[in-house]
């Protein structure tokens, strides 16, 4: 069974590093002859052992919230795990030894009236609460204001399959299931979510409820907010219930101001997802397009086909590159197939005929705008290594690079220009700190009316890796709003993203999530400074 599969195993991140400990990531030499070629040649310093404040929570406070069932850890370790998520300010915080943003302490609530006790105890004496589950958020979203105390609820103990309607096909699934142990759980039925984030070993039902997370098979099964058909949410001001019917005119649909919330307005318990049967035929291949707009054009030609494929993704050039220099990462072409140009993964899956019928259209559509097959290979070989691609990142900082990534989303109309944009508003804050950076970027959500883009950045780090990337993330979101785009798809919002999100909504939504804040949450226990300020 290859790490593609549905029932992959779930992975526990080592503090500070973003990857499987049982199954390091190594650079191949082509890619650290490309690093040389950028100045990346000095590894980077040791990394220095977090140093975190003493807790804040009293005796009192934390007797109280033991005495809710929930269990209370103050010990190092235990804060330590809780320690920020996995972008690359986050992990470059933790290799120079900063811990100021550990939690006081850890609560690990087993049954949802303990959640309900532990929110009235914390906004009875004055605590902040950061809920947490999977611990993959890339945004900042799992360090709130320190203001006041700070417990990070952990809600991995809320795990399982809570009810299955197999007639409806809907499953409710408690928050704190990992995605793998989610699909081992469906399949048992003949079923599956169908959801694979790059996160997927780590990601839990409740924390991709709760960023609108995008799996790549997006355009077969939809975002996994379109999957969520219904949600449980315990809020301080009580448990709410939401979602009676698959759709409803009754009024604005509340599930949709739960999902993306980022825990800042309650924490969710229970998703209800619809689910489908487990594909009987999976097949994947690689195409190969002469350059990023043709490949894009394809994207766009079938996302507002009415016949589409369960998975599409279009590396641009200096992507597929990359893919094809590091024998380990998702996606190498066929070495018999063309050089240069752009690499384009297309999936079918399904039952057999309705694989073999969309296949050949498929096929048929990419040929006829541009596209040439390159066979199963490169399909199959991004499907074996598309959750460990992102593994890479800790060798490369090893070695001494700054990595990092981004995304935004836009109207078909708007591409070309918003990639162009962000790519020239990055290279150029680097260049001007004297780092040179390579700028890659693939396309792997579509919808008939536009696309998301995701970056990859590679550049010399400096002494303060962590100031430089600030000045390239500062240009890249101002590109992204000036060219009108969305300040992010599905890394959610955290801190990172919050002022430009702000400018993005307006002062009139701004207005309304307040007044939803103050009524959910009147004394501002939940996720501080995370989302809203």
């Amino acid at each position: 069974m290859t790490r593609s599969e549905i029932d992959v195993d779930t992975v526990d991140f080592e503090p500070g590093r973003w990857g499987d400990p049982a199954d390091p990531m190594h650079l191949s030499d082509s890619v650290t002859g490309a690093l040389g070629m950028l100045g990346i040649t000095d590894p980077a310093p040791p990394t220095a052992a977090p140093q975190i404040p003493e807790t804040r929570l009293d005796a009192a406070a934390a007797a109280a919230l033991a005495a809710t069932g929930a269990d209370v850890r103050t010990d190092p370790e235990a804060r330590i795990a809780r320690l920020r998520g996995f972008s690359t300010p986050d992990l470059l915080k933790f290799r120079s030894g900063d811990g100021s943003d550990a939690p006081d302490a850890v609560v690990a609530p087993t049954a949802e009236e303990q959640i309900v006790a532990v929110l009235a105890v914390c906004a009875d004496r004055g605590l902040a609460v950061a809920p947490f589950s999977g611990g993959t958020s890339v945004t900042g979203g799992l360090a709130p204001e320190r203001e006041r105390p700070v417990i990070s609820l952990d809600l991995r103990a809320l795990t399982g399959l809570l009810h299955l309607d197999e007639v409806s096909q809907v499953a409710t699934l408690a928050a704190g299931t990992r995605l793998p142990d989610a699909e081992r759980l469906l399949r048992e039925h003949g079923l599956e979510l169908g959801h694979f984030p790059q996160s997927y070993e780590g990601a839990t039902i409740g924390g991709c409820a709760v960023t609108r997370s995008a799996g790549q098979s997006s355009i077969g099964y939809g975002r996994f907010d379109e999957m969520v058909v219904g949600l449980t949410v315990v809020t301080p001001a009580g448990v709410a219930e939401i979602g009676t019917a698959p759709k409803s005119a009754a009024g604005p649909d509340l599930r949709q101001l739960f999902l993306g919330s980022e825990g800042a307005l309650g924490v969710v318990t229970a998703v209800r997802v619809r689910v489908h049967p487990v594909p009987a035929v999976r097949r994947f291949s690689g195409w190969h397009f002469a350059d990023f707009g043709s490949g894009a054009a394809a994207m766009r030609a079938l996302a507002q086909g009415s016949v589409r494929p369960t998975v599409l993704r279009l590396s641009d050039e200096a992507e597929t590159g990359l893919n094809l220099a590091n024998p380990s990462g998702a996606g190498s072409a066929s070495a018999q197939g063309p050089t240069g140009g752009c690499l384009m993964i297309v999936g079918v899956e399904g039952d057999a005929d309705d694989v073999d019928c969309r296949e050949p259209y498929v096929a048929a559509r990419l040929r006829a705008l541009g596209g040439t097959p390159l066979g199963e290979e490169p399909g199959e070989h991004w499907r074996e290594g598309r959750f460990r691609g992102p593994y890479l990142r800790d060798p490369l900082l090893d070695a001494g690079a700054l990595v990092e990534t981004l995304e935004t989303v836009t109207f078909w109309s708007n591409i070309e220009r918003l990639k162009a944009d962000v790519t020239a508003a990055i290279t150029g804050a680097l260049g001007e700190q004297g780092t040179p950076a390579v700028v890659m970027c693939h396309i792997s959500h579509v919808y008939p009316t536009g696309a998301s883009l995701y970056f990859t950045v590679i550049a010399k780090a400096l002494e303060n890796p962590g100031e430089q990337w600030a000045a390239a993330k500062q240009a890249a979101n101002a590109a992204i709003r000036a060219a009108g785009a969305s300040i992010t798809h599905h890394h959610a919002i955290g801190t990172d993203h919050r002022d430009p999100y702000l400018e993005e909504i307006g002062d009139v939504q701004l207005t309304a999530l307040r007044a939803v804040k103050n009524a959910l949450d009147p004394n501002g226990v939940l996720n501080p400074g995370i989302l809203l300020p």
